[in-house]
Order: C-alpha cells, then sequence, then structure tokens
C-alpha cells in the first residue's frame, strides 16, 4: 500500500523520490488521485482514503501521489509552482500508468487534461487564496496585528507568503490568482449536491470523515467505469 515514485526534477536534476499511497491489484482501471491542497488536505485526507478503500473492494487500482512540497516530500513547497505541480501530476499520472483521474477540490486546477475521470467540488484559485488570506487576517487581528488581503496579496507577489503555517511561493501565488478549474473533454464535475445530504468535509473546523459520503463519491465513480462513462 505504501510506495514511491520517481518526480522527474525541472531544469535537468536528479529525479526525486515522492511517496505513493497504492492500491494495486493490476486491475484494468487505474485512477490517479490529486487530493485537496494545504487545510482542506489535512480535512479531507481520511475520506480521501476511504474513498479509495471502496474503490480498492469495487475491483479498481488507485493511486495518492504526494506532490513536490507536501507531506513527506523533502523538496521545499516554498519553490514549487503550479506548472511544476502540473508536470508533476502528469509523471505520476505515467508512473502509475493511469486510466483516469479523480481530482478533490484545488487538485482539480492540475488534472492531466488527457485523462478521463472526475472533478469533484472543483475549487479556483483565487477562491482558495481569499479563504488563506482571510484566515491570515483574521488570525493577525487576534494578535493586535492588522493587515489587509490587498496588501499581504501585494507581497506574495514578489516575495512568497506563510499561509496557515504553509510556505506559498510567489511565482505559486500569483498563478493561483487566475487559476481556473478545466476539466478535459472527458473529465466529468462532481459537486457536494451529487453525494447526497451534508456539507462539504472541508467546511468543518477539524478533520472529520462521512462513510456516506465517501460511499457515494466510490459508488459514482464505479457506476461510470461499468457504464462506460467518464
Amino acid at each position: 500500500m505504501i510506495s514511491s515514485w520517481l518526480c522527474p526534477a525541472d531544469a535537468g536534476g536528479s529525479p526525486r523520490e515522492e511517496l505513493l499511497i497504492a492500491f494495486d491489484r493490476a486491475r484494468s482501471a487505474r485512477v490517479l488521485v490529486l487530493p485537496a491542497w494545504f487545510d482542506e488536505a489535512n480535512k479531507l485526507r481520511r475520506f480521501t482514503l476511504e474513498v479509495m478503500r471502496r474503490l480498492d473492494r469495487a475491483g479498481i487500482d488507485s493511486f495518492l501521489p504526494d506532490l513536490p512540497g507536501c507531506n513527506e516530500s523533502l523538496a521545499p513547497l516554498a519553490e514549487q509552482s503550479l506548472d511544476g505541480w502540473r508536470r508533476a501530476a502528469e509523471a505520476a499520472a505515467a508512473a502509475c500508468k493511469a486510466s483516469h483521474v479523480l481530482a478533490i477540490r484545488a487538485g482539480c486546477l492540475i488534472a492531466p487534461p488527457a485523462l478521463p475521470g472526475w472533478h469533484y467540488a472543483a475549487l479556483s484559485g483565487p477562491k482558495l487564496l481569499r479563504a488563506m488570506l482571510r484566515a491570515r487576517s483574521l488570525a493577525a487581528r487576534e494578535a493586535g496585528i492588522f493587515e489587509t488581503s490587498e496588501e499581504l496579496l501585494e507581497i506574495g507577489r514578489g516575495q512568497g507568503l506563510v499561509l496557515g503555517g504553509w510556505s506559498i511561493g510567489a511565482p505559486m501565488l500569483r498563478a493561483l490568482e487566475t487559476a481556473e478549474p478545466a476539466p478535459g473533454p472527458a473529465q466529468r464535475p462532481v459537486t457536494q449536491a451529487m453525494l447526497g445530504a451534508g456539507g462539504g468535509l472541508w467546511l468543518r473546523a477539524e478533520p472529520d470523515e462521512d462513510a456516506a459520503q465517501a460511499d457515494a463519491l466510490a459508488a459514482l465513480i464505479a457506476q461510470d467505469l461499468a457504464g462506460g462513462a467518464a
């Protein structure tokens, strides 16, 4: 279940080994999972793995790679860019021989467009940034420091920012200001309402799980694959 994959380095450097969680039984359906980012990654981690466990029971392989700078990666997060993560997602898809992609929240911003699959509750770069900037401003205000989102963005465009404990480099921040999910021609949007009752787990104050939502998303994927959709 715990494995690794080789992420190609930019500018001719040596490939870097990154962690990979895999349910791999060499089956024909092989889903690359691109998770939520930053604070939402923490809130949705259990949900993401529970969906993968259900896919495994449905006869579907799935693969959750660490992106450079995330989780157990030794690469500095502040040095990562949106284009770099897009290249990493493409490389992970090739390394895992993925037949499909499941992108979750901001992970939809880097989904390889040529792969069929699903965009679950896609989140744009501007909305992601607004939430993180708001959280930083509120925390600063409680400490007696007043800083606006506009002031923070101006600083971040030139030198990057620490938002919610995450070091976001200037290139990443500038790219997120305009980044929008762009589903490929065979990628299906999946809304939260399609999973039944209950709000998204990213809205909760602490990391949590919801078995019914995991059941619903895994069942939707399995049904699409059985019917030839996506």
